[in-house]
């Protein structure tokens, strides 16, 4: 072989220090996570107020995406209306929601308790 042959052959691979390929782009993608606690009193708002998906997230301590679930269920105990084609939950409406929730919640128990009668050793 020639040393023509080598160099066509190192260009046909690429070389390290020839052109440069393009990275790809990351697509951008939603933060799908918890978001932080609220910096506002949902209390001190007036109930007629209108909170986003991410702030109601935020309050409820729920991610977006399970509101986003929730709105799929139109009997959900939270309720919601869309304004310009974005979900918004009024304050009072979610007020409502926290206090429902409060009622339903049981105490937690134990590990080992069971709801189906006495507990039984092996």
């Amino acid at each position: 072989m020639s040393g023509k042959d080598e160099k066509t052959r190192i260009e046909a691979l690429g070389s390290p220090g020839g052109r440069k390929i393009p990275r790809v782009a990351k697509r951008h993608r939603k933060n799908r996570g918890m978001p932080p606690p609220a910096t506002f009193d949902i209390e001190t708002l007036p109930g007629s107020s209108n909170l986003t998906a991410l702030e109601a997230a935020a309050v409820i301590r729920r991610t977006p995406g399970a509101l986003e679930q929730w709105r799929r269920d139109p009997n959900h105990p939270l309720k919601w209306r869309y304004v310009d084609g974005r979900p918004l939950y009024r304050v009072d409406a979610v007020r409502d929601y926290l206090a429902g929730c409060d009622k339903t919640t049981k105490p937690p128990q134990p590990h080992n308790a069971r709801g189906d009668g006495p507990a039984v050793r092996p």
